[in-house]
């Protein structure tokens, strides 16, 4: 249980800084609600699953490799940038004001995070980070407690999700559709923005090569 809680806390530090899946959880729950923003966070927490099997068994050496970040990185950005766009383009679209029923279905808003998720750079993003958490529990004669790991870790974000997505709504209540025309818009920006943090790290890469 000290192992489950220790990287149920770990899970939630990762979680907490704001990237571009807190974006587009965030601005799924005012457009839509909560279960729709929590959808997105199921979406995502699927690529968590799968990168964490795929880093016991072996991803993280490979990816490690600069050349094959450098496409990654550089796909990513292109990614999240067509998001960033697509997110101010559609500000003002399927805005759903609490009572009233979203006009987008579930398996959509799941789909949204399983893209944001698998975006190449944010996998390497991700990788790097869940390497290092997971880096005491690749021991395969072990696991037992690399499952354990895995589940705090995965507990730990959806903890993060739950209490992101019970304060949006609640604010979601107050806000009127211009206001969450705007936020989507600042939204787009931000995803923008993170699409310029992959830029940089393809042009890091490519420098730390040559």
């Amino acid at each position: 249980m000290n192992l489950f809680f220790t990287y149920l806390l770990a899970g939630l530090a990762i979680a907490m800084p704001v990237g571009a899946m807190t974006v587009e959880m965030t601005k799924q729950g005012l457009k839509k609600g909560f279960m729709h923003g929590w959808a997105v966070g199921l979406g995502g927490m699927t690529i968590d699953l799968l990168l964490i099997i795929a880093l016991y068994m072996g991803l993280a050496s490979v990816l490690a490799i600069s050349y094959i970040q450098i496409p990654m990185w550089l796909i990513g950005a292109c990614f999240l940038a067509f998001l960033g766009y697509d997110s101010i383009k559609n500000s003002d679209q399927d805005i759903t004001l609490a009572g009233d029923k979203p006009n987008g279905s579930f398996l959509s808003s799941y789909r949204n995070g399983l893209l944001v998720a698998v975006s190449p750079g944010n996998l390497v993003f991700w990788i790097s980070v869940f390497g290092a958490v997971l880096s005491d529990s690749y021991d395969t004669t072990q696991p037992a407690k690399f499952l354990i790991v895995g589940a705090g870790i995965l507990t730990g974000i959806l903890v993060h999700d739950v209490g992101l997505l019970a304060i949006v709504a609640v604010t979601r209540k107050v806000m009127s559709q211009t206001m969450i025309k705007w936020v989507s818009i600042i939204a787009g920006f931000i995803l923008i923005g993170f699409a310029g943090y992959f830029l940089y790290q393809f042009i890091i890469t490519i420098k730390g090569i040559l």
